[in-house]
């Protein structure tokens, strides 16, 4: 009998050391990150505690930078939009979507012009500038409204800028209208700008998590893991709006209120992977493929691992605490 408990003893050991090094031994995962984006979602809904693997962020201004990262292996994975994303995959980027979330009723894209512009509607910016970043969600929501509205792209002038120097174009006077994205449009709205068109009927809304192959096929237990925390993290958005809300304005420097309208108003749900969502996003590329944007039409059914649509099922990793708990006898 006493032999026994020694080699359940010892057993469990084994299994709990092993375990233990398991985890050690995950290499950590590289997550580019916005402001005001993933970083946050994930600290403020409890998801960094207890992860059994490193999580690198690096910050990045808008998508199309963070793109030339994803592409240049620089980081493992990061959020963009479906025209960013696009962009990044016609610049040869051999990414893949590991997770779509779509937000339904966020005021999160919109082209907004000063509040005491003489612009009214999308028809009056025929001959006008519009300052946005080129490939960027909001170069797109700029195309299809103006398509909406009887207009092509020649008829406007595009000034292509990051956020950051774009608002002051704007403010100057050297853009008519600016299209750009949360936290952007919360931002210039407080100060005063006014919403020409925004793009909750002319964009999928749809947000998609990208990873690079190199990642997936080293890592795949981090992204799974990964995967499952995001997920977690806008459910926990969805019901806790007044902590989402005041998580994004220590961040974003706006108050509580700014946020809170949009987080109350917002539904975050992961969706999954599959031939309607993709034909959707080849309509985009296609698009671009018109605009001249992208020298060649590009096919975007490779971009995508359906393997991931299961990610959401069954645990998270064992944190090393969790994995020497459950091997006591």
């Amino acid at each position: 009998m006493k032999n026994a408990s020694r080699l359940c003893l010892t057993l469990a050991g084994l299994l709990s050391c092993s375990g233990i090094a398991w985890a050690q031994n995950l290499q950590a995962l590289r997550v580019a990150n916005q402001k005001s984006g993933i970083k946050l979602l994930l600290e403020a809904a409890g998801e960094l505690q207890e992860v059994p693997y490193a999580i690198q962020f690096s910050e990045f201004p808008a998508a199309a930078p963070l793109g030339e990262a994803l592409n240049a292996g620089a980081v493992d994975v990061g959020g963009l939009g479906d025209a960013p994303y696009v962009f990044a995959l016609g610049s040869g980027a051999a990414l893949k979507v590991v997770c779509i979330v779509h937000a339904a009723g966020r005021l999160s894209t919109a082209i907004i012009v000063p509040k005491d512009s003489p612009l009214h509607g999308v028809a009056d910016l025929k001959g006008k500038r519009i300052v946005t970043g080129r490939g960027s969600i909001g170069h797109f929501l700029a195309l299809k409204a103006l398509r909406e509205a009887g207009l092509q792209s020649s008829d406007v002038r595009f000034v292509n800028l990051l956020p950051s120097d774009a608002r002051s174009v704007l403010e100057s006077g050297g853009a008519d209208a600016w299209s750009t994205w949360d936290p952007y449009t919360a931002i210039a709205i407080t100060q005063g700008a006014r919403v020409l068109v925004n793009g909750s009927h002319l964009l999928s809304n749809n947000f998609y998590l990208a990873a690079t192959a190199q990642a997936i096929e080293d890592k795949r237990p981090q992204l799974t893991d990964f995967v499952k925390r995001l997920e977690r993290a806008y459910r926990w958005a969805n019901q806790h709006p007044d902590a989402y809300a005041a998580a994004q304005s220590r961040v974003t420097g706006l108050s509580r209120e700014t946020h809170l309208e949009s987080a109350r108003n917002t539904r975050f749900q992961r969706v999954p992977i599959d031939d309607a969502l993709i034909e959707g996003l080849q309509a985009t590329a296609d698009l671009y493929f018109e605009e001249g944007i992208t020298g060649k039409r590009i096919e975007v059914s490779q971009g995508f691992d359906r393997s991931f649509n299961e990610a959401a099922d069954g645990p998270l990793l064992p944190a090393p605490s969790r994995v020497q708990a459950s091997g006591r006898p």
